[in-house]
């Protein structure tokens, strides 16, 4: 998969895809990424990229002509999404990770600054996507845990696909509680059924250990999950 960041600072990245299982995807080739700068794209010799918006406000507001400049001086694959990462857009979550991971071979990713774009780059992407509810400075980590999350679900990035599968989310549910040796630490103890070696109970104790925690921490997801179940239940009547 191909990943083109169109960013004022791409300097940014360098650790993130220079360490770990991201590195070796891209050594490997399981994925490229290419960063663009728009101020490579101004025309004037302060290589401006921003101004004061339009009606008077506090902050700049990013210009239209490089940011469409830069996206479209990109190669065009044929199954390709131009996403803008922006506070106001879809909220990113494991679902549109795995399907951006299995159905696009290339992503066009716009990090904002300063007071965000002027609002007709958006005529130019496909889809707005958000980190959360809150502001950061800029779209650049957003960025990087979009990249991150999607080069991780590529064939060959991570070595064993169950790891995969068994991860908070993939099924609906936050993951249940893992542990390792020693079985006594401080005092703490691992719970007997994990030291038991009866598979199937082990594995309807994580199960009920993913709903009570999901109940707990993210009650949200829950009812989404409960719903879930009732539909397919009632589909298959």
């Amino acid at each position: 998969m191909r990943f083109d960041i169109v960013t004022l600072f791409p300097d940014s990245f360098s650790s993130v895809f220079n360490s770990g299982l991201i590195a070796r995807a891209l050594s490997k080739q399981i994925a490229q990424v290419n960063l663009v700068n728009p101020r490579e794209f101004t025309n004037d010799k302060h290589h401006k990229v921003d101004d004061e918006p339009y009606g008077g406000g506090v902050g700049m507001v990013l210009k239209p002509e490089p940011i469409f400049a830069a996206v479209e001086s990109l190669p065009i694959l044929s199954r390709r999404d131009i996403i803008l990462m922006s506070p106001q857009g879809y909220t990113m979550n494991q679902s549109l990770l795995r399907d951006l991971a299995e159905n696009y071979d290339q992503l066009v990713i716009v990090c904002g600054h300063y007071e965000g774009f002027d609002e007709r780059v958006l005529n130019l992407v496909t889809r707005e996507v958000s980190m959360g509810d809150f502001v950061l400075t800029g779209g650049e980590i957003p960025a990087m845990a979009l990249v991150n999350g999607i080069i991780r679900l590529l064939p060959g990035t991570v070595g064993k696909v169950a790891s995969l599968q068994n991860e908070s989310f993939e099924d609906g549910l936050l993951d249940f509680p893992q542990y390792t040796r020693p079985a006594n630490f401080r005092g703490w103890h691992v719970p007997k059924i994990l030291l038991s070696g009866n598979h199937l109970k082990i594995a309807q104790w994580r199960h009920e250990q993913q709903i009570k925690k999901t109940r707990a921490r993210r009650p949200d997801i829950l009812k989404a999950w409960v719903e879930k179940i009732q539909t397919r239940g009632l589909e298959e009547q």
